[in-house]
């Protein structure tokens, strides 16, 4: 059974990361879906089932914000000499300490973009709600035009608000992350001071992109500016599945066996 599993989930990132230029809907099952027509964007409005694309010519990277490395501060450089990624092969399943795949932690914010699943957004009254189908994963943007606290306390997707700019932009700005996550999965860290900006641009009715900048004046020199993010709305009426982190995904020796053709 634990073959199977890792099987499962080697299979399952596998299709995510061959997406080239369309979209893959995640795990989930749609429910009599309908076909989508593209138009004009709705008016302040970003709800559905969203996955990440790769348009042609576009950077892509499912490990990094960026073509070239940030500028990082002192501090920032000796922890991430201090990271073991496992993402460029660099080291081991069995020797990485990336805290998703040693301890489950969540991937916070903004990391959690780079896992190959997609996330739903709805809303209340009061708050924008994302819904990641990674290990079910739920994000709240308060939208109550409350502000930051002035202390806050550090959780793993960090304390969110966000406005509407225009009748198509969005802006989320999240404080309170806690230190205990990566920026990106090759292993830069952050401080309690990280600050995250995402700008969500709704471009027509079907398409949607994600620009996010990163400030920590004491892991990162300067702001570090991601390249766009691309993202296409799902069928009507998508469910969203699970991605759970845990069992046999975190079974280094069984997985890795696996990989290397061995017997249990």
């Amino acid at each position: 059974m634990g073959r199977v599993n890792c099987l499962i989930f080697t299979v399952l990132v596998t299709l995510s990361f061959s997406r080239v230029g369309h979209a893959q809907f995640g795990t989930g099952t749609p429910v009599n879906a309908t076909p989508l027509e593209n138009g004009p964007p709705p008016i302040r409005d970003l709800k559905g089932v969203w996955t990440r694309i790769r348009p042609e010519g576009e950077f892509y990277s499912n490990s990094t914000w960026t073509p070239d490395p940030p500028r990082v501060t002192a501090w920032g450089e000796e922890q991430l000499a201090n990271s073991k990624n496992s993402n460029a092969g660099g080291f081991t399943l069995a020797e990485t300490n990336d805290p998703v795949l040693t301890r489950c932690y969540p991937p916070g914010v903004p990391r959690v973009y780079f896992h190959p699943y997609p996330f739903e957004i709805v809303y209340t009254d009061t708050q924008m709600i994302i819904l990641y189908e990674y290990d079910h994963t739920i994000r709240r943007v308060f939208t109550d035009g409350r502000d930051h606290p002035e202390d806050p306390i550090a959780l793993w997707l960090g304390n969110s608000i966000g406005h509407w700019q225009n009748n198509t932009t969005f802006i989320v700005t999240t404080v309170g992350i806690d230190e205990r996550t990566w920026i990106d999965r090759s292993g830069y860290q952050h401080s309690s001071q990280l600050k995250v900006t995402e700008i969500f641009h709704r471009i027509d009715n079907l398409n949607l992109e994600v620009n996010i900048t990163m400030e920590d004046p004491i892991a990162l020199a300067e702001p570090w500016v991601a390249e766009t993010l691309y993202y296409r709305l799902a069928p009507a009426h998508w469910e969203l599945s699970e991605i759970s982190c845990s069992g046999d995904y975190l079974d280094f020796s069984e997985f890795e066996n696996f990989l290397e053709g061995g017997e249990n």
